[in-house]
């Protein structure tokens, strides 16, 4: 039977969102194509179709990962009004939710040390997706007052402080109190209000 390039382009999307989740949920190495490809409802066979080895389809679901925590936190950054937004990231970035699921997460948390070993091209799909991260660190700082340059001190605090607290996950109180410090270290970054002059 033929299909639709439709179709083939839906299929495509298909397997790279299931991917995107469950490597984020259980690491790349631990996810095999077979296992990948049941998930989303298709045949092993038909992965080859779409793919040309694991290792692109792994690159593709970097950027999937990245575009999907991305735009969600940009939404709620982008509904807080000017001097509240690094704020909102923080507490977006940073919260129980986030630690307790990252299949819906951020790439750079959940497998960032694994694509540091990958080929080059898995590690640039990666890098530009980090980037897209940096620039909404910046433009919430720049709304807040705070300093654009400042954004790879927030993104390492954010992306620091959300590994250690699932690392930490069996003891709850450290791992909320590991949160709330990252949340502490970006509202740092915002020059606090000035008192109106009298």
């Amino acid at each position: 039977m033929r299909y639709s390039k439709d179709h083939k382009s839906e299929t495509r999307d298909r397997i790279v969102q299931t991917a995107a989740r469950r490597f984020r949920e259980d690491g790349v190495e631990a996810v095999g194509v077979a296992a990948l490809m049941a998930d989303a409802g298709l045949t092993h066979g038909g992965f080859y179709a779409h793919f040309p080895s694991k290792e692109a389809l792994v690159a593709a679901a970097c950027a999937e990962g990245f575009s999907q925590n991305g735009a969600r936190l940009r939404r709620t950054v982008e509904r807080h009004p000017a001097g509240e937004r690094v704020a909102a990231l923080a507490d977006a970035y940073l919260s129980p939710a986030h630690r307790d699921n990252p299949g819906q997460g951020c790439a750079a948390a959940a497998i960032g040390a694994e694509i540091a070993r990958h080929p080059a091209e898995t590690r640039a799909a990666f890098t530009q997706g980090l980037q897209g991260l940096l620039r909404l660190a910046e433009d919430a700082l720049r709304a807040d007052g705070g300093d654009p340059a400042a954004a790879p001190q927030a993104v390492n605090a954010m992306v620091g402080a959300l590994i250690m607290a699932r690392t930490a996950a069996d003891d709850p109180v450290l791992s909320d109190s590991l949160l709330e410090a990252g949340r502490r270290t970006l509202r740092s970054l915002v020059p606090a209000p000035q008192a109106p002059a009298r």
